[in-house]
């Protein structure tokens, strides 16, 4: 069984709120945080100067850990330190092994977490210790538990859980500093697709009402998919086989694979190249070819848009608009498949990669109480069945599931069902708790249980009263009655509220504080290498060997303490090479030719030029000892 914190009722003391409330918006591909100021809710930028940081995790074998575009470039260069897609198994027993130790991916979540709270606090200059964190609407209660959990790791009060999509709702709305941006009732069925989950909610709003109708989803189906996909068809192309090519090889065609997808969102045709040592192979792709090999994929994709039509008991012409959020939902294939089955409703993607930490970030000034936005009211519902186990006469070893709320119940919900005796002289009732749709209890997820004894009697002659009450924050409260005798029992089961141990959280702490992360100000620079490391691995010949003389000329500047000021004119010049061998890597029928490099300069400026002359004399010794 699960572990799940069962607990008599506890008072919880208002706490005072010594720093700023963040909106987070913690994904499986990237991650990006928000706050409410001014009036609106704003992106806050990370060390590197971008709102997305990619949800990867690298630790190495001392201890340093690099979270975020370092760490994606490590993917390729260091794949068994590094990890990804974490985010899908939130929740269950996986783990991952990095710098000689496990993680639970909760545990990796919180470095996640961490980076983002360090970024906010440089951004707004001030203590933050409360986060608002997006699940997916799908996520269950173990998985919304784990989400909690991270933040306590990290040092973030989480209190509140807001689902993708209802912050998605709450952006698309468009409540800035001169209020609601529309004000017409409308049936928004927002499409929340990202790197690793599916999300689909119909949400109905009116006025300042944002309510949602119904939501399914598929916690395994997203971008990445799509990157597993094509690196398949590239291996068949090419006669290899993807499963027994080494982590390192696989992660290069992954990545490879990743950007031809991503080419494909401009271009109606690509070219994807793959250059590992001397490996060199090329295939192409089209829109045209993607759906083909990806058919099995899009099938999956519909079937959640038909569950939340069905659920709410709404018809596709009942959809005033189809909001597109998550990175994925900027692929042509994606919005074409759902012009297919949406073809009368108006399809708006504004902002895809932004649109939920958006919301976050509004739902943080709610929660705020600021002037401006408190009076905005966001209803949500219960994802996932809650109900107990019954007997069941055809097979007595399989109890199967009896509902007590339903899913898609708007929360807070209180449901009442009663209960015989299956037996005769049966003394003692067993009320088990589980969240989820299957027919038989053991497929479903078990939260907790309570016992009351009854009189002893023939079969169905004792009842019993059972009531569930559901709240928004994942309490649930089982209340248990006996109809005869007026006995009471209750059990408070906080799946999804500060369940993680304060000691385990102190020893956590200390062990991020042994962590060592690279200070701010050399955080570009790290990404510098790691990227070079990834080019370097990914290229061979001329190229490679310019490649790592450029690193080791970024060493030999690193160590001259005074020369801070060319260290960061080779640096943006290094960026921009960098750049360019993507590029090439990507092209194979491109040639690489070294006395035709300046082409790849042909805009640079005077301080560049001096940067290169630079170079060129360490490079033919004039500066080395």
């Amino acid at each position: 069984m699960p572990s799940v914190a069962c607990c008599t009722m506890k008072v919880w003391k208002e706490v005072e709120h010594m720093g700023r409330i963040i909106g987070i918006d913690l994904g499986t591909t990237n991650s990006l945080a928000a706050v409410w100021q001014d009036g609106e809710s704003r992106l806050i930028p990370n060390s590197l100067g971008e709102y997305l940081t990619p949800s990867v995790v690298s630790i190495d074998e001392d201890g340093t850990v690099y979270v975020g575009k370092i760490a994606k470039e490590r993917l390729i260069s260091h794949p068994e330190q590094t990890a990804s897609v974490f985010k899908r198994f939130m929740g269950t027993g996986k783990t991952y092994k990095l710098g000689g130790k496990s993680y639970r991916p909760e545990e990796l979540s919180a470095l996640v977490l961490r980076k983002l709270k360090e970024d906010a606090e440089r951004y707004l200059g001030e203590p933050v210790e409360e986060a608002v964190i997006s699940v997916p609407a799908y996520f269950n209660d173990m998985a919304r538990k784990a989400t909690k959990d991270a933040g306590a790791l990290s040092g973030l009060r989480v209190e509140r859980i807001i689902n993708e999509p209802s912050a998605a709702a709450l952006a698309c709305r468009g409540f800035g500093k001169s209020g609601w941006q529309e004000e017409n009732d409308e049936t928004l069925l927002v499409f929340d697709f990202g790197g690793g989950t599916l999300d689909v909610s119909l949400v109905d709003c009116f006025e300042n009402v944002i309510e949602i109708a119904a939501v399914s989803g598929d916690n395994h189906l997203g971008g990445s998919d799509f990157d597993a996909v094509i690196a398949e068809q590239f291996c068949r192309e090419n006669q290899l086989e993807f499963r027994q090519l080494d982590l390192k090889r696989q992660e290069i065609i992954l990545a490879s694979a990743a950007r031809a997808k991503c080419a494909l969102t401009k271009e109606e045709y690509t070219v994807m190249s793959v250059a590992d040592e001397d490996f060199w192979e090329k295939m192409e792709l089209s829109n045209r070819k993607l759906i083909q090999i990806s058919m099995h994929l899009f099938h999956k994709m519909i079937v959640p848009v038909k569950s939340v039509l069905n659920d709410a008991r709404k018809k596709m012409l009942d959809i005033s608009k189809v909001v597109l959020v998550g990175g994925s939902c900027k692929m042509p294939t994606v919005q074409q498949y759902l012009r297919r089955f949406l073809p009368d409703s108006q399809m708006t993607a504004m902002n895809p990669d932004y649109m939920v930490a958006l919301g976050v970030g509004i739902y943080s000034g709610i929660k705020e109480r600021n002037e401006d936005i408190k009076d905005v009211l966001l209803t949500d519902i219960c994802p996932f069945t809650l109900g107990t186990g019954i007997y069941n006469e055809a097979d007595k070893a399989r109890p199967t599931m009896a509902a007590i709320i339903d899913r898609n119940s708007v929360l807070p919900c209180s449901k009442v069902r009663k209960f015989r005796t299956a037996t005769d002289f049966q003394n003692v009732i067993c009320v088990d708790v589980y969240q989820g749709e299957e027919y038989y209890v053991a497929d479903n997820i078990y939260l907790g249980e309570l016992s009351v004894s009854v009189p002893i009697a023939l079969k169905g002659q004792e009842a019993i009263t059972v009531r569930y009450t559901y709240d928004i924050n994942g309490i649930l409260i089982v209340d248990v009655k006996v109809d005869s005798t007026g006995e009471e029992a209750r059990q408070i089961i906080m799946t999804g509220m500060d369940t993680i141990a304060p000691e385990e959280v102190d020893a956590y702490v200390k062990e991020l504080e042994k962590l060592k992360t690279p200070p701010a100000g050399q955080e570009e620079t790290k990404m510098l290498f790691a990227w070079g490391e990834r080019l370097f691995a990914q290229s061979t010949g001329e190229l490679r060997e310019e490649i790592g003389r450029r690193l080791q000329y970024l060493h030999y500047l690193l160590n001259q303490e005074e020369n801070s000021i060319r260290i960061k004119k080779w640096e943006k010049g290094l960026r921009e090479f960098f750049e360019n061998a993507d590029r090439y890597l990507d092209m194979a029928e491109l040639s690489w030719e070294m006395d035709q490099g300046d082409s790849w300069y042909q805009e640079r400026t005077q301080e560049e030029e001096d940067s290169e002359e630079d170079y060129v004399r360490w490079y033919d010794g004039h500066l080395t000892s």
